[in-house]
């Protein structure tokens, strides 16, 4: 929370920009949920194909890597929302327009459709093949992310250039980088205590539903937790 708080410091005493005015402070925002919506992906990715390995041979560690997979969807969920809501305030004051189908944009809603879709898969469908079809879309929605990365390489549409990594004359100002840093570390260290608070949770449900399927074949009574 204090890097998080110094990080809104930073942002709040970075210079104003030019064209933007103070509006551009949106971009300490979602900078750091875009960069990171990239990476829960592949945690998701890499835990849905472990679930999907030892899902017959050690079903406790794909039990474990399933949660793991639930979290990193979640958290995806979360900052792939901040990151369009963000970015459509940038796009209303930049472009005059809160939306445009352009190939950033539109490759980033797929992505978080995606991730969307498999939380509901996970909230509403029900079966034992549940988690296996959810790991499936897991991997599937994966391929997304590179996609949605080199979109503004790949196609120059009405998103901005690479701010960082694209030709010479990208970058910002250098009084605006450790606003830029110091944002990305402290939502890197938020998504990773989420991570690990939400796979807990999830341990803690798979648990409580081992306990009651053993009571049910038992034929005792089951009690909502």
């Amino acid at each position: 929370m204090l890097v998080m708080a110094y990080g809104f410091y930073q942002a709040m005493i970075a210079p104003k920009e030019a064209t933007m005015g103070n509006l551009y402070r949106v971009f300490f925002y979602h900078f750091p949920h875009t960069i990171l919506s990239f990476i829960f992906p592949y945690i998701n990715c890499g835990a849905s194909l472990l679930f999907l390995f030892w899902r017959q041979s050690k079903p406790e560690l794909a039990a474990k890597a399933d949660a793991m997979a639930v979290a990193a969807a979640e958290i995806t969920v979360v900052y792939s929302t901040v990151g369009l809501a963000t970015g459509m305030l940038w796009g209303r004051a930049a472009w005059g327009i809160w939306w445009a189908w352009d190939a950033r944009l539109t490759t980033y809603l797929l992505l978080w459709l995606l991730y969307v879709s498999y939380m509901l898969l996970r909230s509403f469908a029900s079966g034992g093949q549940t988690a296996m079809v959810a790991s499936v879309l897991g991997v599937f929605a994966a391929i997304d992310v590179p996609i949605c990365y080199m979109s503004i390489h790949w196609w120059r549409t009405q998103h901005p250039a690479p701010v960082f990594g694209g030709s010479s004359d990208s970058g910002i100002d250098k009084s605006m980088v450790p606003a830029v840093l110091w944002n990305v570390a402290a939502f890197l260290m938020w998504g990773i205590f989420i991570l690990g608070w939400r796979y807990a949770l999830e341990r803690r449900r798979q648990h409580q539903d081992t306990l009651a399927t053993e009571a049910m074949l038992r034929g005792e009574p089951v009690l909502e937790a």
